[in-house]
């Protein structure tokens, strides 16, 4: 029997994990997706969130602040990437000036520093701003990630010191019994003291499991389209930049990447169906004109790739973060929709800390395995790459030609912890796909190495899920002439 069996491993499960793995106690994690971080996780914004922005006396108010402080150790611990990019949130007439001034009071309430910028101090520092803008809050403190690439470091670790994972298993069904809740999925059947529930988009769904007539939790999914930008050698920004927030959101961004690509994005549309993720003309086009409002000088001919992704939305206005009044033991980590991302941290300390504090009570591990880092090639100068190459020379084998990456770091990716069992799994560790090209030239190679490193024929590798087979058989040897 499993102590706890986590539901989702998107950024909230994963942080849950990693916190849990610091004690001794038994967990399971358990996604129905091929990898960690497949759903909300995967495709948003990569923003954290400086917390000016949530309504006051909210638990997003509370988390998203606490979250901000609380990344940079965390990803310096992790060895992942976090930069400190700043954030415009821009004003195009008086209207929208009076909105700052809320911010302001909220910034100041909760200590977080800004600076209030007249539209022409503010194009002085982001030249293609546009001419519209007449006033601008700069907040110093807004961040970016990539969100999978901490979720996987935190599962890797977590996996380190004794966490389970178990991919590709959709629950089917939750058995609430007296002292125990015992999970099924399409595959196994698992046994837990707790239940935590942080299924995103699913999380209404899995709590009618054990609750049927449960109304606390309704979710639907709000989707959000994005474009992708070349990595150009001068950005189009160098900040985030915010429209003033609206009834949708936070409204549609310009946002910088650690890599020097732009997002653009997103809309966002109520949809009924939760796997909802293909893109829209309409949509794309609203986009468009949403970011021509704040910025100028926009490279369209740039764009490299269009996605979109979902977020969990609730009806309350707020994350719902509660044990069950129901089912003692079960833990919702439910509607964690924007600033989730940034709040992340800061929820699995107040899920371990507060909601279930006079619960379990696991006594601290006296030893703890960190992970290593990724060795990134690109990232180090000739006679560090040359030391490696001697020792390991798949590592001067180059694979993906748009973002420098290496076989070596590709098969280092596969063989960890938590490591890469498809394409897209090697793509959101190491990055080979995620340039130009999109993996036009590298994909076949990845496809090779994945069915070298895992022993399976190729016509077995998978793009993501169970059904995303990238192969669909050899050719017959009459036609190839072999």
């Amino acid at each position: 029997m499993y102590d706890i069996v986590i539901i989702g491993a998107g950024i909230t499960g994963s942080f849950i994990a990693h916190n849990l793995s610091k004690y001794d106690c038994k967990v399971l994690v358990i996604d129905k997706n091929g990898d960690i971080a497949d759903g909300a996780s995967m495709a948003n914004s990569a923003i954290v969130h400086a917390g000016y922005d949530p309504v006051e006396g909210t638990l997003k108010a509370k988390l998203n602040v606490r979250g901000n402080r609380m990344y940079p150790d965390i990803c310096k611990e992790l060895g992942t990437e976090y930069r400190e990019c700043s954030a415009f949130v821009v004003a195009t007439d008086d209207v929208e000036s009076k909105v700052l001034d809320t911010l302001i009071e909220r910034a100041e309430s909760r200590d977080i520093p800004y600076s209030d910028l007249s539209g022409d101090r503010a194009r002085e520092l982001e030249r293609n701003l546009s001419g519209n803008v007449i006033r601008a809050l700069e907040f110093p403190t807004t961040g970016i990630i990539y969100p999978w690439q901490v979720a996987i470091a935190l599962m890797e670790e977590a996996m380190l010191n004794g966490c389970e994972l178990k991919l590709n298993e959709e629950v089917v069904a939750i058995d609430r019994q007296t002292d125990k809740y015992v999970i099924k999925t399409d595959c196994d059947i698992y046994e837990a003291k707790y239940v935590v529930n942080a299924a995103g988009v699913y999380a209404d769904e899995i709590y009618s499991m054990v609750v049927p007539t449960q109304q606390n939790i309704r979710i639907t999914a709000k989707r959000g389209e994005y474009y992708v930008l070349d990595e150009m050698k001068e950005p189009v920004v160098s900040r985030v930049i915010f429209p003033v927030p609206g009834p949708k959101g936070k409204g549609i961004l310009v946002v910088p990447t650690l890599h020097g690509n732009i997002l653009l994005g997103p809309n966002s549309e109520l949809i009924p169906d939760k796997d909802g993720i293909n893109t829209t003309a309409e949509a794309l086009k609203l986009v468009k004109n949403g970011v021509s409002k704040t910025v100028d000088n926009i490279p369209f001919d740039k764009v490299i790739r269009t996605f979109a992704g979902l977020r969990p939305s609730g009806d309350t206005g707020d994350f719902i973060i509660e044990e069950s009044k129901e089912a003692a033991g079960f833990i919702n980590v439910a509607c964690i929709e924007s600033p989730g991302l940034a709040s992340a941290p800061a929820i699995a300390e107040y899920v371990c800390d507060e909601v279930m504090k006079d619960k379990w009570c696991f006594t601290p591990k006296t030893e703890y395995t960190h992970r290593k880092p990724y060795t990134v090639m690109c990232m180090l100068d000739n006679e560090r790459k040359n030391e490696i190459i001697a020792k390991h020379p798949e590592f001067g084998e180059i694979v993906c030609r748009c973002c420098n990456v290496s076989k070596g770091e590709i098969i280092d990716c596969i063989r960890r912890c938590a490591g890469a069992v498809t394409v897209k799994g090697v793509k959101k560790r190491v990055g080979p796909g995620m340039g130009r090209c999109q993996g036009g030239f590298c994909e076949p190679l990845v496809v090779d190495i994945l069915a070298q490193e895992l022993g399976i024929d190729p016509t077995e590798v998978l793009l993501d899920s169970k059904k995303s087979r990238m192969l669909v058989g050899k050719l017959d040897s009459r036609v190839t002439g072999e």
